[in-house]
């Protein structure tokens, strides 16, 4: 192993996310990653033709897979035949894999909003006047909708999600390296998503974050899990983000800042040290 890693640093940096700034983000990051590592940024399309040239290739801000989707199994396939080290690693469960793990989360009994995607499990969810149906295979929005109850039956299951709209208090945020939290945002008003504030977690809320992170099974990497406060006062999963996961480092104190970026760097040297290169 060189003195000085080399990392392929993948980001769409002209992704137009709402409420997010991929751009500053990613040069922040990468620009205190430079201290331990020799780093070239590149587009997602431009990964598969670069990624022989570096030790690792590290997946940051890359935008939804579903709008080059073919090219993004390419690489999987590639990196797989050739040992590449890919960080996050491509075993993912959750998000990197689709949707159906908040299938598998439900079906466990696990605490995540209930999910179904075949018509006679619609027992299985709590009557509502409203239900979110949104692709498997999307991401950041893209194909949500809200339907009635009537509207169900003419839905083409399979492909779909289906989970009652929750009447949650705010959306909450709480973001690991390998198996450590590292802070929580969370979203007071539920109709801003990204307008994010510092989080205090209890004990329980990160006994909550934990289990999620424990069932992945991820032994490096980044994720966030994302969930909301129901009006009961429970937390409930929406996502667990294990493919590109957003940190919005920009809203975090400082010192937590310099902590994230100590603890991502530590974690990429114990990555490169544990896993066989090709």
């Amino acid at each position: 192993m060189p003195a000085r890693p080399g990392l392929l640093y993948v980001t769409d940096l002209a992704y137009p996310a709402r409420g997010r700034r991929y751009c500053d983000e990613d040069i922040f990051l990468s620009s205190r990653l430079r201290a331990d590592f020799d780093i070239a940024l590149c587009h997602p399309l431009d990964a598969t033709a670069l990624m022989d040239r570096f030790d690792a290739v590290v997946v940051r801000n890359s935008g939804p897979v579903i709008h080059y989707q073919e090219e993004y199994e390419a690489f999987r396939a590639r990196a797989a035949a050739q040992g590449t080290r890919v960080y996050n690693p491509l075993t993912g469960r959750a998000d990197m894999a689709g949707k159906q793990y908040l299938l598998d989360l439900t079906r466990a009994g696990f605490p995540v909003i209930p999910t179904i995607d075949r018509p006679h499990d619609l027992p299985l969810l709590p009557e509502t006047d409203q239900y979110v149906v949104k692709p498997k295979a999307g991401a950041d929005s893209i194909g949500l909708r809200f339907v009635s109850r009537d509207e169900l039956g003419g839905l083409a299951h399979g492909d779909v999600l289906v989970q009652p709209r929750v009447d949650f208090r705010y959306e909450v945020s709480f973001y690991y390296i390998d198996d450590a939290f590292q802070y929580a945002l969370h979203a007071p008003d539920p109709a801003l998503r990204w307008e994010l504030a510092p989080y205090a977690p209890t004990e329980a809320d990160l006994a909550f974050a934990r289990r999620f992170v424990d069932w992945n099974t991820l032994d490096h990497g980044i994720q966030r899990v994302d969930a909301c406060r129901t009006r009961e006062g429970d937390l409930l999963l929406v996502e667990l983000e294990d493919l590109n996961p957003y940190l919005s480092l920009d809203l975090v104190a400082d010192r937590t800042r310099a902590a994230f970026v100590t603890g991502m760097a530590s974690s990429l040297h114990r990555f490169l040290d544990a896993v066989p290169g090709p």
